[in-house]
């Protein structure tokens, strides 16, 4: 088992940054990559960002070149900086964690509002 906690949402305005955080806790070493999704209202969830135990890392088109993934080891933490940001990428965060079994993880979600 393997419990997720995320953190670091909040309001910021269009250009700001946030940082998302997720705690992982419990049989860590089971996991084999990290994902973070987010959901829109009324929109599908989509995939954000990912990265594996090997440090590769994926993105979504809309956020390359101003959303970094990375990990903390160590903390057991994988994070999500968000810079340049824009209205449209409002929509609650979520991570997700997939296990070498092929099963995976979610956490709870942490609301991102970008407005002015």
């Amino acid at each position: 088992q393997v419990q997720l906690v995320e953190s670091g949402g909040g309001l910021v305005q269009p250009g700001g940054s946030l940082r998302l955080s997720c705690v992982a806790s419990g049989s860590t070493h089971n996991i084999y990559r990290t994902h973070w999704y987010r959901q829109a209202p009324g929109k599908q969830r989509e995939l954000v960002a990912s990265i594996t135990t090997g440090n590769s890392t994926n993105y979504a088109d809309s956020v390359k070149g101003r959303f970094t993934i990375s990990r903390d080891n160590a903390k057991n933490t994988v994070y999500l900086q968000m810079n340049s940001l824009k209205p449209e990428d409002t929509a609650v965060y979520y991570c997700n964690a997939r296990f070498f079994s092929g099963f995976d993880s979610w956490g709870q979600g942490t609301q991102v509002t970008v407005s002015a």
